[in-house]
């Protein structure tokens, strides 16, 4: 193999580092969200926090399905990929 397919990256790759980067802004924004709603006095709702990390899950989902699908064609069909 050449230098530049070692090189070169997929978009697994570039997907993945979004998907850190969403997860980072949304667990950004929510821990802002919260000081704010502390430092005012008022509560944090329990559906908030819940949301938060059902959204934080979310962004990663599509890397686990991913990884899913290639264990499941690795089963069936053989590669060693």
């Amino acid at each position: 193999m050449s230098e530049k397919n070692e090189d070169k990256k997929g978009a697994k790759e570039y997907s993945f580092f979004g998907q850190i980067f969403a997860a980072i802004w949304v667990g950004g924004w929510n821990a802002f969200q919260f000081t704010k709603d502390i430092l005012n006095g008022t509560h944090i709702e329990v559906t908030d926090i819940i949301y938060s990390g059902i959204a934080i899950a979310a962004c990663f989902s599509p890397v686990y399905v991913s990884i899913l699908f290639d264990k499941i064609k690795a089963i069936r069909f053989g590669d060693k990929e």
